[in-house]
């Protein structure tokens, strides 16, 4: 009986902390860009993020540390001197790491 008690305590501490730094509804706006674009998303919380950016044979072109505030966040883009081509973009938070697809025109 102790035992289950103490997994089920494990797992919704658990839970709790993994629901509390989630990073949600990812969007690259507009999409394919010419010139920049703007990343929204929603956070569950306050919390340091890495966004990051990577060409299709897995080449980090950009990284940046960034402080996010809890509800909706944007993290304007621009292409600056990378090629035209598809690229994919990330988030890391502490838990999950999220990624999409952009298209730079």
């Amino acid at each position: 009986m102790i035992k289950k008690l103490l997994f089920f305590i494990l797992l919704v501490c658990s839970v709790a902390v993994y629901s509390q730094k989630k990073i949600t509804k990812l969007t690259a706006s507009p999409n394919p860009f010419v010139n920049s674009t703007t990343i929204t998303f929603h956070s569950e919380a306050d919390q340091n993020i890495t966004f990051s950016v990577r060409n299709v044979i897995g080449k980090t072109v950009l990284t940046r540390k960034i402080k996010v505030k809890k509800g909706n966040n944007k993290i304007p883009f621009s292409k600056n001197n990378l090629k035209s081509g598809m690229y994919l973009y990330s988030i890391r938070s502490e838990v999950k790491v999220t990624s999409k697809r952009f298209v730079i025109r």
